[in-house]
């Protein structure tokens, strides 16, 4: 049973999404503050984490920001009324995976919740690799069991969505893939929900692995077309 963890300080929206998750049949805890948030993510270690941006201690940018920073990689769905390109673009900067704006439908909410843990493996997902299987290209080392990057020996922290479209693009050795079909694979939804969240992730994916961000030998554009993979 996957474990959902609801950060939410509306009492009757969090029962609300507690109840229809349990239906599904999820485990589910809520934390109405920022700081209990963080305290169950840690303890109770969840598949996934539904998160308010406007909570009564920490916001949810300062949520999501700690967690990544402690190392915790549990794929998060933000969950919010502020619907601003520019705050979707700094919530999947900092490490979210997907994001909802109220009002929302509760069918698709959970389809995105669905998507994300089949992607993850928390429910559903693809049989894991075989211990010790690796991608490798320039100076950096893939473990796809582990997930665990590695760029000269060091390790490098990606975000779940950055290595899932990281792998995405390897996987097609070298043929161009579209803005839309990365969406609809590596997000599981259509462009229009935000414009520039591939662009926004290769972006990343280029600083944390390119040698020369600005200059990429790996994550290529590909004009009026979308990206490609070059070894």
């Amino acid at each position: 049973m996957s474990k959902v963890l609801v950060v939410e300080d509306n009492v009757d929206l969090a029962y609300g999404l507690q109840n229809n998750l349990e239906i599904e049949g999820y485990e589910v805890r809520v934390a109405e503050r920022g700081e209990t948030g963080l305290e169950e993510a840690q303890a109770w270690e969840p598949d996934l984490i539904i998160l308010d941006l406007m909570l009564p201690d920490l916001d949810g940018y300062r949520v999501l920001q700690h967690l990544r920073k402690t190392g915790i990689q549990t794929p998060v769905l933000i969950l919010t009324a502020r619907g601003e390109e520019s705050d979707k673009v700094l919530g999947f900067r900092l490490g979210a995976d997907d994001y909802v704006t109220k009002p929302f439908g509760v069918m698709e909410l959970l389809a995105r919740v669905e998507a994300i843990l089949r992607r993850t493996g928390g429910q559903g997902g693809a049989e894991l690799p075989e211990a010790g299987e690796t991608e490798e290209f320039g100076d950096v080392s893939i473990d796809l069991r582990s997930r665990n990057v590695l760029r000269d020996g060091v390790e490098v922290s990606l975000t779940p969505k950055e290595l899932d479209l990281l792998l995405a693009l390897i996987q097609r050795r070298g043929a161009v893939a579209s803005r839309l079909e990365l969406l609809q694979e590596v997000w599981g939804h259509r462009a229009a929900v935000v414009s520039r969240t591939v662009d926004t992730h290769i972006s990343e994916l280029r600083r944390k692995l390119e040698e020369e961000p600005g200059n990429p030998r790996h994550i290529l554009t590909v004009h009026k077309a979308g990206y490609r993979f070059q070894p």
